[in-house]
């Protein structure tokens, strides 16, 4: 089940992101830079976003297990992540479709994202094409090799789930 993020769930949705990253992320980025992106402490503009923007949750019985938002202003795909456990059931698929869905309800046709090298191929398969190779800053954790991607919602199917 797809839904929008309630506010009071920012921590538990914090975790998802942080286990999805140090699960996923090692290979290119490495355990030193990984675990510094990852801090326990959930930074405020995360919970922010969670108010701001149409924000997706996916549930398995009984406890969410997949995040992700469209950003308003950018137009782009954000924070679609999954907990490890649950990685390889669509759940993500679910959240991009969520996003691609309601990007097109605002008449947004043209997404864009920032993703990271592990994740490309995922995006690829869902109609985003590769932009560039780029650098990302993370105050946390330094400069992070990430894809610059962009999909064109018109002309790419719309998916319900």
């Amino acid at each position: 089940m797809i839904r929008r993020a309630r506010p009071e769930e920012a921590r538990a949705l914090w975790q998802i992101r942080n286990l999805a990253i140090r699960a996923g992320c090692r290979a290119s980025y490495g355990e030193e830079k990984v675990m510094a992106w990852t801090p326990d402490k959930m930074p405020a503009g995360y919970l922010q976003a969670i108010v701001q923007h149409p924000f997706f949750v996916a549930d398995a019985p009984g406890f969410p297990v997949a995040t992700g938002f469209l950003d308003n202003k950018t137009h782009s795909v954000e924070a679609i992540f999954t907990l490890p456990g649950h990685m390889g059931k669509g759940y993500a698929t679910q959240i991009l479709t969520a996003i691609k869905n309601e990007a097109l309800s605002r008449g947004i046709t043209t997404l864009t994202l920032s993703s990271t090298p592990d994740a490309m191929t995922f995006y690829q398969r869902h109609g985003f094409t590769l932009l560039r190779q780029s650098v990302y800053h993370s105050a946390l954790a330094g400069d992070l090799l990430c894809m610059e991607m962009q999909a064109d919602l018109l002309h790419s199917k719309k998916v319900t789930f």
